[in-house]
């Protein structure tokens, strides 16, 4: 029998080349080679449309977001309510197929009782008021942290909508536990985030610099780059490299007094992943410990050695594959010992042995499968 699956993503996913996006896609992948045939439910969101979609879906549908001051005048999330529309509700009673919410974001139709009898599975991707919570912390624009104090403050209370979900996977054990308690009669899973790696193509040998990577825009990467500037990258005598998406002009100030500090904005994906290959260190750094923790993965598929703080590995099960440093003193230390430190084909070994099957997104992709169909 034929499986077919609705799928909402809060973005177009193509190109996958951020965070949440890349889960999106490469589940897609996954799942069409496991011979799933999807019809993709997509919000429009500074991206064109995309005909690399077309080749793993039987359809796309593309959605306009209703943004601006009015929309924020609800009680639901902002980014909630700017993803309603009535085409997609139309689209989803097309058929009576499983539905995948990609995210919260994507939740506003989860309680609509015309889909009382479908079957629904919520991939979580991040506790959302905790997310906007931090970013408040984070934020110095006072108009920017009123709207995300506010945000945090209506996800905490829309959260209860997953009640109407069948199924909830969660992409840390960290928030598989949070969802447990919050909804104990629902199955919930822990599925790492797909990702663009198929094998361990880390590099033996060494280089001679330090790489943090990360969607730059987001401010909570913004805010690890600027503590990883003053307080370990400036007081070190290697090279630097801070690469990634749209970096704000205060990180090039930042970096400014320092000349073994480089930042690289916008690098080709090319680019990207020669820096995620030949650099000798990884450092990353996040102050909250939800959420996709991607750049993590791909720097333990491709990288060679991983510093990290604790909050970056809670609920991934990573711990054992990087080098763990919580204040700059020790990530100061542990870097310097590192740029001495060959990486052997003994680590890239015990890589491979810890990150198979669980971090396998054929594997994962299988289990997806199975979740939604039953085992077959």
């Amino acid at each position: 029998m034929e499986r077919y699956l609705n799928i909402i993503a809060f973005n177009i996913p193509w190109p996958a080349n951020y965070g949440g996006v890349i889960d999106v896609y490469y589940k897609m992948k996954v799942l069409h080679q496991c011979g799933v045939k999807i019809i993709l439910h997509c919000f429009e969101y500074e991206r064109e449309h995309s005909p690399e979609l077309e080749a793993i879906c039987e359809k796309v549908y593309y959605y306009k977001r209703h943004t601006g001051l009015r929309t924020n005048l609800t009680l639901l999330p902002y980014n909630v309510y700017s993803r309603k529309h009535p085409e997609l509700i139309a689209n989803l009673l097309k058929n009576d197929y499983p539905i995948l919410f990609e995210g919260l974001h994507c939740c506003y139709y989860i309680n609509d009782p015309r889909l009382k009898n479908r079957k629904k599975i919520y991939r979580e991707a991040n506790i959302e008021h905790d997310y906007y919570f931090h970013l408040s912390q984070a934020e110095s624009h006072p108009i920017r942290k009123c709207f995300f104090r506010i945000e945090a403050w209506r996800f905490k209370h829309y959260q209860k909508v997953l009640e109407h979900a069948d199924q909830i996977i969660a992409v840390s054990t960290t928030d598989a536990d949070y969802l447990r308690r919050q909804f104990p009669g629902k199955p919930v899973e822990f599925m790492p985030c797909f990702h663009t790696n198929d094998r361990i193509t880390v590099k033996p040998g060494s280089s001679g610099f330090i790489l943090y990577h990360g969607k730059l825009s987001v401010i909570e990467n913004t805010q690890a780059a600027l503590f990883l500037i003053r307080n370990v990258f400036g007081q070190l005598d290697c090279r630097c490299i801070i690469a990634g998406m749209n970096p704000p002009v205060s990180l090039s100030k930042a970096a400014a007094p320092y000349p073994n500090i480089r930042i690289e904005a916008n690098p080709s994906e090319e680019r990207m992943n020669q820096l995620i290959h030949d650099a000798q260190i990884h450092v990353l750094i996040t102050f909250q410990a939800t959420g996709l923790k991607l750049k993590l993965l791909n720097s333990l598929f491709a990288g060679r050695h991983t510093v990290v703080n604790r909050l970056m590995v809670a609920g991934s099960g990573l711990d054992q594959l990087c080098h763990i440093a919580d204040t700059p003193d020790e990530m100061i230390r542990i870097c310097r010992e590192l740029m001495q430190a060959d990486m052997d084909p003994e680590l890239i070994g015990k890589r491979r042995n810890s990150l198979y099957p669980t971090y396998s997104n054929q594997h994962q992709g299988e289990r997806l499968n199975n979740i939604i169909y039953g085992k077959r």
